[in-house]
């Protein structure tokens, strides 16, 4: 998908991260899963073209003179749930050629004083020192904004939101965070962003090549109704997950994946949403 550039050769022979607060995200997708607007692509090659050619422009162009503090790389990725933040970060990494990883909230969070900070310096160090990608997913969770002191919880949640700020402006490195709230984080973080990108639910058109991709090549199906497919307003995610469900149906009835098995799995895929199951419209014909 992306013009392939040469990674600078130090990011690939720093060790791997192995501090036990990052969990490696493995990855099993393509950008052939994706289908994304032009103006995301172009966001997205400009983060990638930030990474490949950061030592010419901040060292050999004497960039980094100007830049001050903090010459790493940090993004926002918000939208509703389902849109493709989680899987485009380690689309990202792999296309970089590194590890991406996520922080454990659960473990890093402490309600011990200070402990929550030390935590997070670890997993920032270590991150910086493996040249890895740091995947933040829910980060309004941690990077929320800072509230007036009422109270001792509210002045240590303000220190730790300061500490993040001045973490996140020394680091060298790659920060990625993903939020469906975008509006609940600190607005000092969104101006430190290198870049905010904004997910959007699909459109009809979007949805249509959605479904078209979510069934392999080689999957067992009957002829589709696409157009009345792409009828269903969801996310990509709850695509997927469908055509997953209506496989799993279609397999243990011994049958091809048909429209029926497809119907059922869409009318979970809501239920889990807690949305009334439209049904599917007739639509100009089953297509192939």
């Amino acid at each position: 998908m992306f013009a392939q550039n040469e990674v600078p050769a130090w990011c690939r022979a720093l060790p791997r991260a192995e501090f036990k607060d990052l969990q490696r995200v493995p990855l099993s997708q393509s950008w052939g899963d994706l289908v994304l607007p032009d103006d995301m692509r172009a966001s997205i090659d400009g983060f990638l073209d930030r990474v490949r050619f950061r030592g010419d422009v901040m060292g050999r162009w004497g960039f980094g003179r100007k830049v001050g503090r903090g010459h790493g790389i940090t993004a926002l990725f918000s939208g509703p749930p389902g849109t493709g933040k989680s899987m485009v970060a380690g689309l990202i990494a792999a296309e970089l050629g590194l590890d991406l990883y996520i922080v454990n909230l659960s473990r890093v969070a402490s309600k011990w004083l200070g402990e929550t900070e030390k935590n997070l310096g670890v997993a920032f160090d270590e991150a910086e020192r493996s040249a890895a990608v740091l995947f933040f997913d829910e980060a309004d969770a941690l990077f929320a904004k800072r509230t007036e002191v009422r109270d001792s919880h509210d002045r240590y949640a303000n220190l730790e939101v300061n500490y993040l700020l001045q973490r996140v402006e020394t680091f060298t490195g790659l920060v990625i965070l993903a939020s469906n709230r975008r509006a609940a984080i600190d607005e000092a973080f969104l101006r430190r962003l290198r870049f905010l990108i904004r997910f959007e639910m699909p459109d009809r058109a979007a949805r249509l090549e959605l479904w078209r991709r979510a069934f392999p090549p080689e999957a067992d199906r009957d002829e589709l109704d696409w157009d009345a497919l792409a009828a269903s307003d969801l996310a990509g995610a709850n695509i997927q997950s469908a055509a997953l469900a209506a496989a799993y149906l279609a397999a243990a009835a011994g049958e091809p994946i048909a429209a029926d098995h497809v119907a059922v799995a869409l009318r979970r895929e809501y239920d889990k949403l807690g949305r009334a199951f439209p049904g599917l419209p007739v639509g100009n014909g089953a297509q192939t």
